[in-house]
């Protein structure tokens, strides 16, 4: 009888036990099965998105196909709007960066196919959204996520100033929808990180690989972080460098962000040289070869920040004003950078108000909320609109086409329809369009003359008659 009763309950156990671990298959199928589904969501609306965007968007990354590169042994690269990085280890696998959420779903996919490893660190280089947009599709549960110790901060006021910055951007790139996205796949999310990285930069070793984590801060942000693999002299730099290299930095990012610290700047990049990369890895566009190019790269971006800080700070003690500043200051023929990204005047205007903030010393009435437009109308109806427009169109063939706008706003402030004044400000608007290709070619003023350009065009076209 007990050896029956012992029988009924080890058959009882083996059918408890089937029936938790088929429990148990089913549960992890679903969440396998949820999870692919998700990650085929966010693929399928991604690309929508990504469709939407039209041919001139600045840069060009939206039309940088997705696809995986390998770097090095055991390194990876998905490419696209954003770059997102792969390094395999036989221990698990370490990610820096995880792209922009439009795309990030695709990069996974194509990665996965290198390494379906366990991803046991998240490396990310700062908080711009086209860069951590795919920890939510990363993450596992036992993934530490490595960031710097100020992007708790700076993630926070972009988040809190999402609407705000939202509506700068939308004048620069007016094929963002109109409000930031509610979908909870692709909208800016806040990160909860495991790890946080200071100036002393964090090691560690993962399968046989040795990974530092450096602390970069300055050109895109009080945040950014580098990655180095010294064994193979790999050098991840995120947009510490900018999207394009060698470039200008970024000290001043029109759209809106907190000021850039150029001296901080000037530090992160005497670290990076000190290591003597022969690969860099920027999350935007394609790696840079060869210990020499990339050295020269960065002797020239430091010395060429440098040289814009010292000048400026210069002036600043030789009296000089904050436009007489931005007009002189030039980089030297041997500093020549590109500024498609990064412009000269505006680092200017940054560094100015970075050590003297706001208030130039120049006029009183910007100590009260009463600026100079609030008297346009006045002056337009002393002036008389026709005077103005007359020597607003002597400005213009003069070629001083700032001199042209300066006054057309005043005859705009009393005449929002005046048809001449909305014509001349269309020929106006071209004709910086056209120095600014001419020039610096720098894609945020490019962006959003173009903008103004397609404004003062649509008021035209609205004109009665």
């Amino acid at each position: 009888m007990k050896f029956k009763q012992a029988g009924v309950n080890r058959a009882n156990l083996m059918l408890v036990s089937v029936i938790l671990v088929l429990g148990l298959w089913l549960l992890v199928d679903r969440e396998q099965l949820k999870k692919a589904a998700t990650l085929k969501a966010a693929e399928v609306i991604g690309n929508i998105a990504v469709s939407s965007m039209p041919d001139d968007v600045a840069g060009g990354f939206h039309n940088i196909p997705i696809e995986v590169r390998s770097l090095a042994p055991g390194v990876y690269q998905a490419s696209g709007i954003s770059n997102t990085h792969l390094i395999v280890t036989t221990e698990g696998n370490v990610l820096f960066d995880a792209g922009i959420s439009i795309q990030a779903a695709q990069q996974l996919s194509l990665l996965k196919e290198k390494s379906d490893a366990l991803v046991k660190y998240i490396i990310l280089s700062h908080s711009h959204a086209d860069h951590i947009g795919g920890v939510r599709f990363w993450r596992e549960d036992t993934t530490d996520i490595v960031v710097h110790r100020e992007f708790a901060e700076e993630q926070r006021y972009l988040l809190e100033l999402e609407p705000y910055f939202w509506n700068r951007s939308r004048t620069l790139f007016p094929w963002m929808p109109e409000k930031p996205t509610t979908n909870t796949l692709l909208a800016y999310a806040r990160i909860h990180s495991t790890i946080e990285v200071d100036e002393r930069d964090y090691r560690f070793t993962l399968g046989g690989r040795e990974f530092v984590v450096l602390s970069t801060p300055g050109a895109e942000g009080a945040d950014n972080m580098s990655l180095w693999l010294p064994a193979e002299k790999i050098l991840f730099t995120g947009d510490t460098l900018g999207p394009l290299f060698p470039q200008f930095p970024n000290i001043f990012t029109m759209r809106g962000e907190k000021v850039r610290k150029p001296r901080e700047y000037i530090d992160s990049l005497n670290k990076l040289l000190a290591l003597n990369a022969v690969l860099l890895v920027p999350s935007h566009h394609n790696a840079i070869k060869g210990a020499e190019t990339i050295r020269a790269g960065l002797v020239r971006i430091r010395d060429a920040t440098r040289y814009v800080h010292d000048q400026t700070v210069k002036g600043m003690n030789e009296g000089k004003s904050l436009n007489e500043l931005m007009t002189e200051i030039r980089l030297p023929a041997r500093l020549q950078l590109t500024q498609e990204h990064g412009k000269v005047s505006w680092a200017v205007r940054s560094i100015w108000e970075y050590y003297a903030t706001w208030f130039h010393f120049e006029s009183t009435t910007d100590l009260y909320p009463r600026p100079v437009s609030e008297v346009y109308v006045e002056l337009a109806e002393m002036a008389g609109s026709d005077a103005l427009l007359f020597k607003a169109r002597t400005f213009l063939d003069q070629l001083e086409p700032v001199k042209t706008l300066h006054l057309l706003e005043i005859v705009l402030a009393a005449e929002p329809v005046n048809h001449a004044a909305l014509g001349l400000r269309l020929r106006t608007l071209k004709m910086l369009l056209y120095q600014a290709l001419a020039g610096d070619d720098n894609n945020y003023e490019k962006d959003y003359l173009r903008r103004r350009i397609a404004v003062t065009e649509d008021a035209l076209q609205d004109l009665p008659g």
